[in-house]
């Protein structure tokens, strides 16, 4: 069900979990600002999901609010596992779904890597 991206950080969301430990997570990479694993319903072959470790709603949250060096540090977990999944080559797409309209469905900024194969064009109804 999408979220409402404007609401206070929900400190019980599954993301929210993950980071403590409390659900397990395939993790790809990890560090002091971001931590990235599989997703359990993939949409590519390869499709993983970076999140910041502060406790962000969304994009429009986390570039209102975070520091820079969160910011910075996010953005190079992004490409650091972009680059050891080996996408950078071939290509891949990067996703962050903002709010309702966009179908957000966890309260917490999460960016989508997808790659593996031919992804085609982002094609909009």
């Amino acid at each position: 069900m999408p979220i409402d991206a404007t609401l206070p950080y929900d400190d019980q969301n599954i993301f929210a979990k993950i980071l403590r430990g409390e659900i397990p997570c395939k993790k790809v990479f990890e560090d002091d600002w971001a931590l990235a694993f599989h997703d359990i319903n993939p949409q590519a072959p390869t499709h993983v999901l970076v999140i910041p470790k502060g406790a962000y709603v969304s994009w429009d949250d986390f570039s209102a609010k975070a520091s820079d060096a969160e910011i910075a540090g996010f953005v190079r977990a992004v490409g650091h596992v972009a680059r050891a999944l080996g996408l950078v080559e071939p290509g891949y797409r990067l996703l962050a779904n903002i709010g309702m309209d966009s179908h957000q469905e966890v309260p917490h900024l999460h960016v989508h890597i997808f790659g593996g194969k031919p992804l085609g064009p982002m094609l909009m109804r």
